[in-house]
């Protein structure tokens, strides 16, 4: 776009892509620069208060239950509704939003919903995120399409409801600037899509659905509700038009679970387990916490007593409310190949799933469209309608202490390779755009690589970090398996794809974020600065 075509205060860093002119609009970014100015004082003082709190953690403080909003979590209040189009989500898909096949794989695949991440799942490079506005521009009006040499894609009669993941509050995209400032990429990435879509949704009696990621507590959701609030007046659009789902896969988010549903109660449809996500932040929060040491990740499923624990809470707390409660993420991937093996990751898969409606959960997540019939077959077997709304599990009591507890297990030298390998070979596919990666049968993005690297950070500096053979894990050990992988890689792969698979780099920032003692609060902070 052209100097003279910016609003007054905008500034492009690099040029709009190819298709994208209508979508990077001046209309369209005036309405982003607006957000902007109205909020980023905001969301910077909530991110200053997350330092804070770190702090206090640091300091021996530990989370719980706030005593000043005891009488939100003892009230007797429901959110405003679960419109028709949200009434079924028994089975979620995810994906990144900037691939346009899978985005038409997942809407084709048979699930109820599903989910074009922005985030975890995206790698952010200016071309992925918008090319992920043309995607769910294209998406909301049923002409999205894509031809290549072998086949060509278009949308079924039928599809599943599509919903949004904007970036989290911490994340800035340095290619929009505002007044001199890197934007918000929450509010880019909302504030992009409500503008070109939500008119139209309404238009055909639908909403602008999104999933909220990577809140620490209930001021973070307070503010997402004055954006929804903003965004729909200045649109003319009523309150109601926005419906959201919460991503409670924040340690201290589950000690809010009341509160974020209150705050957003005209706008909130449910709330939705992010397991990984949620190890990871356990790990982060907790890491100066002496009893808290996290075995192998392999070794850390969803039946250890305070992921047990943090699921039921959310089922009674967001029945009670009249919301949803939907599932984790269910990772595996097909094994082509060998039957016997990918028959077991299926059950693995079916077992995992009848856990979870068998507690009481409306829906769950999956990451690849052969999953969607095991789980749905599942949930179908198990519910008498789409939602278990009814379920109000009045037995469940959870305390502080339970979601703090700590599980039992074993760190192994296992778990370092893994953690290491994960972390090298996740990272290089993320600095060269690709956020979701398929990796030893596993869909790997950002929130299970950043399990790796805290455990790697923990494990090092904490007394009983200690491997089941004796040995303490150490730096020099973590960095010979780094050295031992990255000459692997090089050797299956060649000098040549070695060094355009970014490998090298990738390494280097997984050993910075090991050896420094300053745990940086997020992986992707560090390797942005390499897009």
């Amino acid at each position: 776009m052209h100097e003279a075509h910016l609003p007054p205060g905008v500034v492009l860093t690099r040029p709009v892509p190819e298709g994208a002119e209508g979508i990077l609009t001046t209309e369209a970014l005036a309405f982003v620069a607006s957000l902007a100015r109205r909020f980023e004082p905001q969301r910077r003082a909530l991110l200053a208060a997350r330092t804070t709190r770190e702090a206090e953690f640091r300091a021996g403080a530990l989370p719980g239950f706030l005593p000043e909003t005891e009488g939100i979590r003892q009230g007797d209040w429901r959110i405003a509704g679960v419109p028709a189009p949200l009434a079924d989500r028994r089975v979620e898909i995810t994906g990144p939003a900037g691939d346009r096949k899978m985005v038409i794989n997942a809407l084709n695949s048979g699930a109820s919903t599903f989910m074009a991440d922005l985030e975890d799942a995206l790698s952010p490079t200016w071309e992925n995120v918008v090319q992920s506005q043309v995607n769910l521009y294209d998406a909301t009006r049923g002409t999205i399409s894509l031809a290549t040499p072998e086949k060509s894609y278009r949308l079924n009669p039928r599809t599943a409801q599509l919903l949004v993941r904007p970036r989290g509050w911490h994340l800035v995209d340095k290619h929009v600037l505002v007044d001199g400032a890197p934007v918000s990429g929450s509010l880019l990435d909302f504030g992009l899509h409500f503008f070109h879509n939500a008119a139209h949704l309404a238009s055909h009696g639908l909403g602008a659905y999104y999933y909220l990621p990577k809140m620490e507590g209930h001021r973070e959701a307070r503010l997402w509700n004055d954006v929804f609030l903003a965004a729909q007046a200045a649109l003319g659009l009523p309150v109601g038009t926005v419906k959201a789902t919460v991503l409670i896969e924040t340690l201290l988010a589950a000690f809010e679970m009341d509160e974020i549903l209150y705050e957003l109660r005209d706008h909130i449809v449910g709330l939705n387990c992010g397991r990984w996500d949620y190890i990871f932040s356990a790990i982060k929060k907790l890491r100066f916490h002496p009893p808290f040491l996290l075995p192998d990740r392999a070794q850390v499923g969803m039946t250890v007593p305070f992921l047990r624990d943090y699921t039921l809470l959310t089922i009674r707390t967001c029945h009670r409310r009249g919301a949803y409660a939907i599932g984790g993420m269910a990772a595996q991937i097909p094994i082509r190949g060998d039957e016997a093996a990918n028959a077991a990751a299926l059950q693995k898969v079916r077992d995992d799933k009848l856990r979870e409606v068998r507690n009481g959960h409306d829906g769950t997540w999956v990451a690849h469209p052969a999953l969607v019939p095991v789980a749905m077959e599942v949930f179908e077997a198990n519910l008498a309608g789409v939602h278990q709304l009814d379920v109000l599990r009045e037995d469940v009591r959870v305390t502080a202490e339970d979601l703090l507890a700590v599980p039992s297990g074993t760190i192994t030298m296992q778990g370092v390779r893994t953690n290491v390998d994960a972390g090298v070979r996740y990272l290089a596919a993320w600095l060269g755009g690709s956020g979701a990666v398929p990796l030893n049968h596993l869909m790997e993005d950002a929130a299970t690589v950043e399990i790796s690297r805290a455990q790697l950070w923990q494990w090092i500096r904490h007394p009983k970090g200690v491997l089941d053979d004796g040995r303490k894990v150490t730096l020099p050990l973590v960095r010979s398996v780094l050295a031992e992988t990255l000459t692997g890689l090089r050797a299956v792969l060649g000098d040549e794809a070695y060094a355009k698979g970014h490998f090298a780099l990738a390494g280097r920032i997984i050993a910075e974020l090991t050896e420094d003692d300053a745990f940086a609060p997020f992986l992707t902070l560090r390797a942005y600065e390499e897009l």
